[in-house]
Formats: structure tokens, sequence, C-alpha cells
């Protein structure tokens, strides 16, 4: 998939809420990814940023989180 072809994303809230886990966990997961993994920063107003997710970067999410649960068991 060409990354300039995203047509929609995912706040990480949402995809916290659907995958049962918590959001600070994942927010911590997503500092191992780039831009090129799906990772999408949305600015609003006041400077005000919520961290988004193509669903390239929700795949890339899910494979650093059953990691994330293999290695600290």
């Amino acid at each position: 998939m060409q990354r300039n072809k995203v047509h929609a994303v995912t706040t990480l809230a949402k995809v916290a809420q659907d995958l049962n886990v918590d959001e600070n966990l994942l927010h911590d997961l997503t500092e191992q990814m780039d831009t090129e993994d799906g990772v999408i920063w949305v600015y609003g107003i006041e400077e005000h940023a919520v961290l988004a997710l193509s669903q390239d970067g929700i795949d890339c999410l899910r494979d650093l989180l059953a990691e994330h649960k293999r290695t600290h068991v």
C-alpha cells in the first residue's frame, strides 16, 4: 500500500478500546514506530494533537504488542 493513499485513520484511544489494552501502553509502544509504519499526528486548535494510526499502523502496533506480551510475562 502506498502511504500517500491512506484515506482513514483511527485514534490511538479507539485502537486501545478495540484491543482492550491500556492506551498508555500503546502510546509507549508507538515510540518505536515511524511515519512509514503508519503513525500520524493530527493537529487541531491551540496545538492540541492526537495520535492516530493507519491500518498498517494498527497492524504494526499489534505486532509490537504481541512482542511486548511475549517478553513481559
